[in-house]
Parts: C-alpha cells; structure tokens; sequence
C-alpha cells in the first residue's frame, strides 16, 4: 500500500485525502488545527463554488450540505455609474442564469466536517504546523508528499514562475463579513444568486448566499483597489468596526445593495477577515535541502485574486485532477518528471482562470464595458458570462480581443 503525506487541511487537501482513502491508499494529514478549533475560529475564505467544482464532490460522495447550502442558481453583475460617484445609479445590471446551481459552505463548516470524516473512516491526522525541516525528513518516509497549506513557511519553498506571475504586489485589499438579516433583491426576490457589484475605482462588492455555523446567511465581501476608497480595513478595531465600515462603503457606493442591508448582523464573532496577498503562479516541484521532492497542491501554486471567485473551484479541479494523476501512476516512482505532468493536467484548468481573473484586475476594458452593457438586454449574453465563472476556457473564443468580442456582438444582435 502506497503511503502518501498530505500537508494541510482545505479543500484540495482534504478533498484529494478522501478520495485517496476511498481508493485504499495509506494516507496520512497534516493540519495545524484540529476540527473543533477549524469549526470554532475566524473565518478563512470567501467562496463559491460552482457546477463543475461541485461534481467533483458529489462524486467522492462528499457533498454533505446540499440540502441545507442555499442554492444558487444565478449569478449577476452591476457596474456603478460616474466612476464610482457616491450615489450615482447604476449603468448596468442584469441577472444571468447558470446551467447548474452554485453553492458556498463556510470554510469552517465543511473542513472540519471532512477532517473528522477523514480520522473516522481511519485517515491518520496529525495536527502540526509543518516546517521545511519536517518535510525533508518526511520525503524519506513517503511515497508522496504533498503541500496543500497555502499559508506559512512551506508556501515559500516553491519559487514563483515569472512567466505566469505579472504582479509583484496585492492588487485588491480584501475584507470580509459573514451576516444574517440580509434582505433579498428586490429585482428576484425568488432567486439567491451571487451579485457582483463593480464599482470603478473603488474596487467590487461581492455577495454570496452561503452556508455558515449558525445556518443559511450572506457574505459581504469587498475588494479594494490599493489606495481607494474601500482600502480601509486595515486599521479597524474590531468586528463591529469591521462591519459598520463594511455597510458605510456600500451605502456610498452600491446604494442598491445598503437597502436590503438594514437589518444585518455578524453571523458570530469571527465572522470577520481581512487581508490581502499578490496573486503568484509558483513552480509546482520544491526540493527540499536533503534532495526530497514535494508537490504544490491548488493556491500553494496557483494564488489567484478571489474576484471571480476561482480559488475554492481550482482547488476542488486539482484535488481531482491530481487524484487521477496518481491513480494512473500505479506503483511507478513519484519522480519529478511525474510531478510536473501531474500539475500540467491541473493548469489545463487553472491557466484559463489565471488569464481571467488577472485581466478583471485591471478593471473591464471598453469592449469588455460593451459586452455587459449588451447583457443587461440579452439573456444569452448574460447567461453566457455568469457559467463562465464555472468554464473560464469559454471566454477565450470571444472575450479578451475587442475584435472577437464586436463579432460575438454583432452575431448576437
């Protein structure tokens, strides 16, 4: 039986732990946080994963919060009018319908749910903040060892790939809050989609219908340009303060979102985050001071800035990916060369979210501007843009060059 290290307990980690343990291999994962402190902490993430990523789940049968997530079967998008101007009314909106619904479970939620799936079906886990130290000695006891922790000291074994990597500094200032008691939208009321509220300048408001501790809720989740107006969590004191400055932002600039926002409340006392980082594609190979070679798992390799929501969804496409990957090895060596065709079928996927999502950071280009504008009055040209969250590849063939995007428009007219 092939014994294989997992260092780190998300969702690619325990995702990939699970489907290995179903399939007889010895796997072992390394979390610094048991399940009861995962359940009991600060909240880790925004997310929202969509059909694809969702299947991935369903397969390992690991779906457990179906039927108490909310479903979310649209996605829409608003962009503020006069650059952001408080007040100004909105020169776009519009709700596209997803092909297959949506879901988001706090982090907290479903991570410690699978850790403690993971130990009760005879998983090993080992609850250690793992070292550089730790993984050489590791590499001589594993057949495989792989890094999923996309925090801390094992991150900066893997080198970036300039190539890949455009930034050299964060390009959004993240804050979050998890809340009840947000109203519903006036324009569907009947349906719980994700609403992306660009705001030019200023940054983008997103909010997510999602699953937490304490049952259904929303997430409230700025993303600041560096040096705007919505760069302002730094200094907040604590949650109250956190969500007082939340709700002020979005009274200034997506009015339409504060409405239906009177009533909301922190969902508990770490519903809270805030933070940023640069987005980075590292190399997928780290080798370690004793010759050992480890292999980066999802945002360990690929960091990509969660405005279009690709981070968890990557994460579930790489678990399987890699999964699949292994499998196929059979009892052949984990070598080098293997790694790198393992993490080759994962960019497959998370080069076209890379490419995405990197060029909605710099703010929607005219042709881009024309193309939402064109989806506020064409259903299929909305539909088309919200199921790219869940296939980004689609945007390739009409999105990126103005002239591809004025052909797609004139064959939509």
């Amino acid at each position: 039986m092939r014994k294989l290290l997992i260092v780190g307990a998300g969702q690619a980690g325990l995702q990939l732990a699970l489907g290995l343990q179903a399939r007889d291999y010895d796997v072992t994962v390394m979390s610094n946080r048991t399940a009861d402190e995962i359940r009991t902490g600060r909240v880790t993430s925004t997310q929202c994963m969509f059909g694809a990523a969702l299947a991935h789940e369903r397969d390992a049968g690991l779906d457990f919060w179906a039927d108490q997530a909310p479903r979310i079967p649209g996605l829409g998008i608003s962009v503020a009018g006069d650059s952001g101007t408080p007040g100004a009314p909105r020169a776009v909106d519009w709700l596209g319908r997803l092909d297959a619904p949506a879901q988001s479970v706090d982090q907290r939620v479903k991570m410690a749910g699978w850790l403690e799936t993971f130990a009760e079906r005879g998983g090993k886990v080992v609850v250690h903040a793992a070292t550089a130290a730790d993984l050489d000695y590791f590499s001589l006891a594993y057949d495989l060892v792989l890094v999923a922790a996309g925090k801390g000291e094992t991150v900066s074994m893997f080198r970036p790939d300039a190539a890949r990597s455009p930034y050299r500094d964060p390009q959004r200032a993240l804050a979050v809050a998890y809340v009840h008691g947000l109203a519903p939208r006036p324009e569907h009321p009947d349906v719980a989609a994700v609403r992306c509220n660009l705001v030019p300048g200023v940054g983008e408001l997103i909010v997510i219908p999602a699953l937490t501790t304490s049952g259904p809720c929303d997430i409230l989740f700025w993303e600041g340009v560096p040096g705007g107006p919505a760069d302002a969590f730094e200094a907040v004191a604590g949650p109250a303060e956190h969500l007082a400055l939340t709700l002020d932002l979005m009274r200034r600039f997506t009015p339409w979102e504060y409405e239906r926002a009177s009533a909301v409340e922190l969902t508990d006392a770490n519903a809270t985050l805030t933070g940023g980082f640069t987005p980075t594609v590292r190399e997928p190979v780290a080798e370690l001071p004793g010759g050992g070679l480890v292999l980066g798992v999802a945002d360990v390799v690929v960091a990509n800035d969660p405005l279009t929501g690709q981070g968890s969804n990557n994460a579930a496409k790489c678990a399987a990916a890699y999964l699949d990957s292994i499998t196929e090895r059979g009892e052949l060596p984990f070598d080098r060369a293997w790694m790198h065709s393992a993490f080759d079928r994962f960019w497959t996927q998370a080069g076209p979210s890379t490419r995405w999502t990197n060029a909605m950071l710099g703010g929607p280009q005219d042709h881009v501007r024309r193309l939402l504008a064109a989806a506020q009055t064409q259903p299929r040209i909305a539909d088309r843009i919200a199921n790219g969250f869940d296939r980004p590849a689609d945007f390739a063939e009409w999105f990126y060059d103005a002239g591809a995007a004025a052909d797609y428009l004139a064959a939509t007219a």
